[in-house]
């Protein structure tokens, strides 16, 4: 990438991280641009019918991902219950037409109960798609061109041993696309070469229960760029994205790590569970290297403790969807409650906040929405129909809900 390209992109990405929500038309990996779940689409209603669907098309087997959006087309991943074959389908955005669909081979594997086979969520840059899958005993990743759905490349990553099968996403950072790879087995970070696939950095990282937390990054005052990572091994850590060194870590999260985590209040959020309950929940304050800061609990949070559920930051607040059913806001800088409010159902899908709402979706397909501010209201309540684990996407003006075996689009084309 050309220097003035690549300055280019890199202001781009500051502004974007100070910014923290959707520009509209992307949606580009797990939770939108830099994981916030973010976005300031004014066109998406707070409730619906079916009837509102702009359409709904259905999927070849069953998914728990999350769709990514890029321009004028949509890009998904769904898994073949029999044979585990993972498919990726690009859909137009204007009609929901299957532009294309790539069929990647796999062999049937351990797995959670409540998981299947295709649960990691694709990453996206200008012009391509990043897609990571497990077979048997071995983990890969996939680079498809975006028009066509030809394999640019296809990387070995090399082993991979975990009970609960693959959860984690990779993410785009400037030439890199950077796959989180914590598991049961020999675990690591590693940085791909966007153009080649060749290896740029590989962190070493110690062995524990697989984290399926998918990695954002954070923006210190004096502009440094951290990626955070948390995991039951390292608890919070932070990376330097461009060469995988080790800024800083706080080793406090004592069981297996599901959701990602959240940066709201210029705090990191993070929390860790067994048994479908989230156990511990602390607000991190960012160690500074160049200052020789460490990092530093600002508080820790009890009960109604999310799991799989990952966090929201809007504004001041911090928005913590616990999976069984408990919504607690709270001033993010302080730790202080403004809020708990029990609205029912279980939820494995993180929240997305659009405009001034929040919609959550619980595992049995019913969309909560709320009001995404220091007074609790209840805004609505729509039922899809059928079961969902996945986070919606937000672009173009419009929702991409992803049940199941369906993707639905709910407002505009922009």
């Amino acid at each position: 990438m050309p220097r003035v390209c690549r300055d280019l992109f890199r202001a781009i990405l500051v502004f974007s991280l100070a910014t923290c929500e959707a520009p509209g038309q992307e949606w580009p990996r797990f939770r939108g641009p830099n994981g916030t779940g973010v976005s300031d689409a004014r066109t998406i209603p707070a409730s619906w019918t079916d009837g509102d669907y702009r359409w709904r098309v259905e999927l070849p087997g069953i998914g728990y991902s999350s769709p990514v959006v890029a321009g004028s087309r949509l890009f998904i991943t769904s898994g073949l219950e029999d044979d585990a074959t993972q498919v990726v389908t690009c859909l137009s955005i204007a009609d929901g037409a299957v532009l294309w669909q790539r069929k990647l081979s796999s062999a049937p594997h351990p797995r959670h109960p409540f998981n299947c086979y295709a649960a990691s969520t694709p990453a996206l840059d200008d012009d391509s798609v990043y897609f990571l899958w497990a077979e048997p005993g071995r983990l890969s990743l996939v680079k498809l061109d975006q028009p066509t759905g030809q394999e640019r490349w296809r990387r070995d990553l090399g082993p991979f041993l975990a009970e609960h099968a693959i959860g984690a996403s990779p993410i785009v950072f400037e030439e890199s696309v950077i796959v989180p790879n914590e598991q049961d087995g020999a675990s690591s970070i590693v940085a791909l070469d966007r153009a080649t696939g060749e290896t740029r950095w590989l962190a070493e990282r110690r062995t524990e229960k697989t984290a399926y937390a998918t990695p954002c990054l954070f923006q210190l005052a004096d502009g440094q760029l951290q990626l955070l990572v948390n995991s039951w091994a390292h608890g919070f850590s932070a990376l330097d994205p461009r060469t995988g060194e080790t800024l800083w870590e706080l080793p406090i999260l004592n069981y297996r790590v599901v959701n990602s985590p959240a940066v709201a209040g210029g705090l990191v959020f993070g929390s860790c569970g067994t048994g479908g309950i989230g156990r511990q929940m602390f607000a991190v304050r960012p160690g500074n290297p160049r200052t020789g800061t460490p990092p530093e609990v600002a508080y820790e949070l009890t009960g109604s403790l999310p799991y799989v559920v990952t966090p929201i930051g809007v504004g001041d607040l911090l928005f913590s969807w616990y999976d069984k059913g408990i919504v607690t806001c709270l001033e993010a800088s302080t730790g202080k409650i403004v809020w708990k409010e029990r609205i029912g159902g279980e939820y494995f899908a993180s929240p997305v906040c659009v405009g001034d709402r929040l919609y959550g979706i619980s595992r049995d397909g019913r969309v909560v929405v709320l009001a995404a501010s220091r007074r609790f209201e209840e805004l609505a309540r729509i039922d899809l129909g059928e079961r969902t684990n996945a986070t919606p996407a937000i672009a173009g003006g419009a929702m991409y809900l992803r049940t199941a075996s369906h993707v639905i689009a709910i407002g505009p084309v922009e």
